[in-house]
């Protein structure tokens, strides 16, 4: 069964190294996508150099917000471990503050999945 292998990268200048390491351990293909959290948005609300009433567009497009969200189907465990492992040895401890998070999602269907040719 397919997995659905997500990153919520809080360091985006390791970005390149995670796809990098992924793209060693034969992860077959990632998107990336921008993201911030609530939480950061709450701590940015109560700053004293932002607006009174800053518009979330503001929030989401600040540089020192965004997360970075990497997502990648992968088909076989072996595979998926690799991408693990990889990660860590890139991020280090998750359980550290400001680490990311990562976790993985069981995929039943998919559409428009391009697979890795077996050889």
């Amino acid at each position: 069964m397919a997995n659905l292998l997500v990153l919520i990268l809080d360091d985006p200048e390791k970005l390149s190294d995670i796809l990098n390491a992924w793209k060693r351990a034969g992860v077959p293909g990632m998107t990336i996508l921008d993201g911030v959290g609530a939480r950061r948005l709450e701590e940015h609300a109560y700053r004293d150099d932002m607006p009174l009433m800053p518009s979330l567009r503001s929030l989401l497009t600040s540089d020192r917000n965004n997360n970075q969200i990497v997502l990648s189907v992968i088909e076989d465990e072996p595979t998926l471990e690799r991408a693990i492992q990889a990660a860590e040895q890139v991020i280090g401890d998750f359980n550290k503050p400001h680490s990311g998070v990562m976790f993985v999602v069981p995929v039943t269907r998919t559409w428009g999945v391009r697979l890795p040719s077996k050889k």
